[in-house]
């Protein structure tokens, strides 16, 4: 592995679920340029836009919906 410092993880998870997600959500929204040939380059133009704006929106947005999910839950008790 990278042995990225832990202190750096929620720039990690942001990465990667940024990624992921606009990944999936640009597939699907290329999806009807499939019959027509282009959905490649489609879907990895369409995916490269979204990472790069839901990058910056998933690092800040992260700790308000954690804080967020806190507030609304409860410990389970037993």
């Amino acid at each position: 592995m990278l042995g990225i410092p832990r202190r750096f993880s929620h720039y990690v998870f942001g990465i990667i679920q940024s990624g992921l997600t606009s990944l999936i959500a640009a597939g699907i929204a290329s999806y009807p340029f499939l019959a027509a040939g282009a959905f490649v380059k489609h879907w990895l133009q369409s995916w490269a836009l979204a990472w790069v704006m839901m990058l910056p929106i998933v690092i800040f947005a992260a700790p308000v919906i954690r804080g967020l999910t806190h507030a609304l839950t409860r410990e389970e008790r037993r």
